[in-house]
């Protein structure tokens, strides 16, 4: 039933909406715009059916072209492709709005599991001690990456601001005003930006959301725990990668560290500041005004002064003083807000969130080579000592590695280490505390790490800074078990997780693994992984922390998050979720008070109710068996995959995967190393998911699936398949994540490549596991359409893609274009460029 409601709450407040306000878009005053308008519906008929037809795109458009629009010069014609982009591109913005605006109506209608029913359903167990114990401590991490997968401006992110409230409240003639505002401004960065850019548009959203989001959070939480003393600020905390993660980003630098970190600091002192001016309007009270003045006066003199430091107890001193006042002199006045600032503080202290060091384990291998070698210690490589011996260097010889007395990355590196702590003296140790290795796949991953602290001033007694491997590949994951072991067995790094209480983090790679394994391998292993992380850590005495790497879409980890963590197994440690968030996903999971709010109340409960209500989750021997079956099967379709002859040659040539680079999107290289040739490693796993989403193939998130499945159906176990997927949630989340992808796909779009000389063979290999993949995964689902419980998601989806249906026609038209003789190339290849903003938008979670 609530399906049902949901889908009439959608077609009201979505659905019909947006039908009303892109009819505004007809009257827009602007050159030619009204054609545009006229004709985008007579665009999307003709490519709808052209496609069903078997037409390849310039067939399409030519015709378009010459029957309706009566448009014969090809520069007219590319002058009214960029005007087609164009509109639609502002379609998608009005789109978004309209369904952001609609969330709390259809959040009224959902089966979802808020805080409020948590603990009621926690009361009627009689499970509110457990409960309690476990919230005192519990938390939710939620990380910001700076991954160019958000194209919205903040002038474009302000106009959907005020569209949504316009919507709400249904005001046409406003609506209309701001729609041509939409359509005068620019939707696009007009050069690259830089990675401090890209730090502070996701500072923007921390200001502007997440400050008050937090805040209401907390409050409500408070609210419904019916216990006065729960004072658990860490519950909902925020990480921050942009200027801190330098994987794979040469530009960002130590300065640039630093710079992101003044901004933070700065920035929520603007957020006190505000709050402050408010507070002073109420507490006019004669012995709270002047500590309350003298507080303001210190924290604006340091908004605009970074180099002047107002510390923690600087802030919150004074304001417990206040309290203190209001209780026994003032009646308690006003109590409430000041509180509600207080809880504020104690959230984010001074730094609002914490920026995270991010490096790939071959900067700190050329590092540590480069130091020893200078030393005097190797002639060449590292390879001439034997592992005790480094590890004897690394854990234990004083050294002094003087960054100046180095270049380039080793220089910027031992610069970077020495400052963190000036960065913890300024934001406090919980604005900067956490190092993260990339490819992690042996010891010295972590070990290079804590060897360079130490040689840049650190004493290892006092290296306030979690460090934490991330294995992403195959190889990572299979090595992690021992991995840990070993350091947990070095006396040196043992006494080092006392000084962080005990507690490691590691995260485990979903986009290279997904990449390098293929989707239910790379899924399987990690999960797989975490159970014998978890073990080693328990036996240890370790409490074992997993940061996942969740992207936009299932291919990188993403898909429904709190169904992803309410199928983690019994054997996995639940002490903490930590997650990226990133890109599309900032804004459209996480870019409203109310999706904040209700987002984070699903990874909350998702964490609180693991193993709490009802049985564990436990996958039997006979289902453990049947999925590594299933994993090995699905490797096995991809890996041949992967080593087609032809599958770089086809991102390269038949996808837009060099066009990503073009976009000035984000400030990271397309790809790793300065190799002239091409390879699968180099491939960033963003630009490598959203070519394949660009070609509505999505060919990460399910390849493979469907010929493990049809395999072992052939071997007479259906039965057994059907049993799984109704008994395992990881196997149903997988899944169901994987429909996902599948419902995205659209192969129409390029049939056309089926006749192709060169990649015809190939194109037909992914045409037929899609097929395969839809039919087998109906199959032991038992849906009539793929996504068949989740109504509203497979609706917005479909609009979304009818929505792009022109845009990517006239991508694969210039696709088209491009490799045949034309005067016009470059325009082309910018028309193609240009495409992938709409396309990203529209999809919110395509790579």
């Amino acid at each position: 039933m609530h399906q049902i409601e949901r889908l009439q709450e959608f077609k009201k407040s979505v659905q019909n909406k947006f039908n009303v306000y892109n009819s505004l878009f007809l009257n827009l005053p602007y050159r030619n715009i009204e054609n545009v308008g006229m004709v985008v519906p007579l665009l999307h008929h003709q490519s709808l059916n052209g496609l069903k037809e078997g037409l390849n795109p310039q067939d399409i458009l030519e015709s378009f072209f010459k029957n309706y629009v009566n448009i014969e010069d090809e520069k007219d014609q590319i002058d009214f492709m960029f005007r087609i982009i164009q509109y639609v591109e502002r379609q998608v913005v009005l789109y978004d709005s309209v369904e952001d605006a609609a969330f709390p109506k259809l959040q009224e209608h959902s089966d979802s599991l808020s805080i409020k029913d948590y603990f009621q359903l926690v009361n009627k167990t009689k499970s509110w001690d457990k409960v309690a114990e476990k919230l005192s401590n519990f938390s939710a991490r939620i990380v910001l990456t700076a991954h160019p997968t958000q194209f919205y401006t903040p002038a474009v992110l302000d106009i959907m601001n005020d569209l949504r409230c316009l919507i709400v409240d249904n005001k046409i003639d406003d609506i209309d005003v701001t729609l041509q505002q939409l359509g005068l401004t620019s939707l696009m960065n007009r050069e690259k930006p830089t990675p401090f850019d890209e730090a502070k548009n996701i500072i923007y959203i921390l200001r502007h959301v997440y400050y008050d989001a937090m805040g209401d959070l907390y409050a409500y939480i408070k609210e419904n725990i019916d216990n006065d003393d729960f004072e658990n600020h860490n519950i909902m905390k925020l990480g921050f990668w942009p200027g801190g993660d330098r994987d794979g980003n040469p530009f960002v630098t130590a300065e640039i560290t630093k710079n992101v970190a003044d901004e933070l600091r700065v920035t929520l002192l603007k957020c006190y500041y505000n709050d402050l001016k408010v507070l002073q309007k109420k507490l006019t009270f004669n012995k709270v005004q002047d500590p309350l003045k003298q507080l303001r006066n210190k924290i604006y003199s340091a908004m605009f002064d970074s180099k002047k430091i107002v510390g923690y107890s600087e802030i919150l001193d004074p304001l417990m003083a206040m309290r203190e006042m209001l209780v026994n002199d003032y009646h308690g006045l006003f109590l409430g807000e000041l509180d509600h600032f207080i809880d504020k503080v104690k959230i984010f202290k001074t730094h609002f969130a914490t920026l995270d060091i991010r490096q790939d384990h071959s900067k700190h291998f050329l590092a540590v080579e480069t130091i020893l070698k200078e030393k005097g210690f190797i002639k060449e490589s590292l390879a001439e000592l034997s592992d005790s011996e480094l590890i004897e260097l690394l854990v234990r010889k004083k050294i002094n590695a003087d960054p100046e007395s180095y270049e380039d990355i080793v220089k910027d590196t031992l610069l970077n280490i020495r400052q963190l702590k000036e960065i913890q003296s300024k934001n406090g140790e919980d604005g900067c505390n956490r190092y993260i290795i990339s490819n992690s796949e042996d010891i010295f991953s972590v070990l290079f790490v804590y060897g360079l602290f130490r040689w840049s001033g650190w004493d290892e007694d006092a290296i306030t800074f979690d460090i934490i491997p991330l294995f992403e590949t195959m190889k990572g994951m299979s090595e992690a078990e021992g991995v840990m072991q070993f350091l947990f067995d070095l006396p040196e790094y043992r006494k080092h997780l006392e000084q962080r209480r005990d507690r490691q983090t590691m995260m485990l790679g979903f986009s290279d693994g997904t990449k390098d394994g293929g989707y239910v391998k790379a899924n399987w292993s990690i999960l797989k992984t975490k159970e014998q992380l978890s073990k080693v850590c328990k036996k240890n005495n370790i409490k074992a922390m997993f940061f996942d790497g969740r992207g936009g879409p299932p291919a990188r980890g993403g898909g429904r998050t709190h169904r992803f963590y309410a199928a983690q197994t019994k054997d996995i440690a639940n002490n903490e979720i930590q997650l990226t968030i990133q890109g599309q996903t900032i804004t459209s999971t996480y870019g409203t008070k109310e999706q904040f709010k209700h987002n984070s109340e699903q990874l909350l409960t998702a964490g609180l109710s693991n193993n709490l209500f009802g049985k564990e989750n436990v996958i039997s021997k006979e289902h453990r068996k049947l999925l590594e079956e299933l994993s090995e099967l699905s490797f096995a379709k991809y890996d041949a995959l992967k080593n087609h002859e032809m599958f770089i040659s086809y991102l390269e040539n038949r996808s837009t995967l060099k066009y990503y680079q073009k976009a000035n999107i984000g400030s990271r290289p397309g790809k790793r190393g300065n190799k002239e040739k091409l390879t699968l490693s180099d491939l960033r796993a963003i630009s490598f998911v959203g070519s394949w989403s660009q070609l509505k193939q999505n060919v990460p998130g399910y390849f493979g699936i469907g010929t493990a499945i049809k395999t072992i159906r052939e071997s007479g176990r259906l039965r057994e398949l059907k049993k799984m997927y109704k008994e395992v949630p990881f196997f149903k989340a997988l899944m169901h994540n994987s429909m996902m992808s599948l419902t995205k796909c659209y192969f129409e779009l390029t049939s056309y490549m089926k006749e192709d000389e060169k990649y015809g063979e190939f194109w037909n290999i992914l045409y037929e596991e899609y097929l395969l993949s839809k039919e087998m995964l109906l199959l032991i689902s038992g849906y009539d359409v793929l996504m068949e419980n989740e109504a509203i998601s497979r609706e917005s989806i479909q609009i979304r893609e009818n929505i792009v249906l022109p845009l990517l026609v006239i991508q694969q038209y210039a696709l088209q274009k491009i490799g045949q003789e034309t005067d016009y190339k470059e325009i082309y290849e910018k028309i193609v460029t240009r495409s992938l903003y709409g396309n990203i938008n529209a999809s919110r979670n395509s790579a």
